[in-house]
């Protein structure tokens, strides 16, 4: 299984150091297209050996590929709503991990829609149950 981790580089990071655990556990699955997403060297910034719209191709082509995308959505940002509106388009499974803090507001784009399969948690061990109940399910 071809899994696409989707989170937020550039907005807020508040959830990027859940990343490289939520990665882990993915590749008990799969393979995770987007493992850079997890690099604790990874900035705000993004990366910058490569051009915006190097990233844009790459990213779109990467979820062209996939099977399935795994989006943290506690913080928002705008290109993981693209990602997550492309993957949709292209009528691929999304599973929306979202932090259960005070004061977290998610999107009512993201929690409104009924083709995303929304989960809370608190920690990582509330991850994943869910990651492993819901890719083996996603390919039925």
């Amino acid at each position: 299984m071809k899994i696409y981790f989707a989170g937020s580089i550039r907005g807020n990071t508040e959830s990027r150091d859940i990343f490289p655990q939520i990665v882990a556990q993915l590749n008990e699955h799969g393979t995770v297209l987007t493992e850079h997403i997890a690099d604790k060297n990874l900035t705000g910034v993004g990366e910058t050996d490569i051009s915006d719209q190097e990233i844009y191709r790459r990213d779109i082509s990467l979820i062209r590929e996939a099977d399935v995308m795994v989006a943290e959505v506690s913080s928002p940002s705008l290109g993981v709503g693209y990602e997550i509106a492309t993957a949709e388009s292209l009528n691929k499974p999304v599973i929306c991990l979202v932090q259960d803090r005070p004061n977290g507001q998610l999107s009512a784009m993201i929690k409104g829609n009924e083709n995303l399969r929304l989960f809370s948690y608190r920690t990582i061990a509330d991850i994943d149950p869910v990651i492993k109940e819901q890719l083996s399910n996603t390919l039925l």
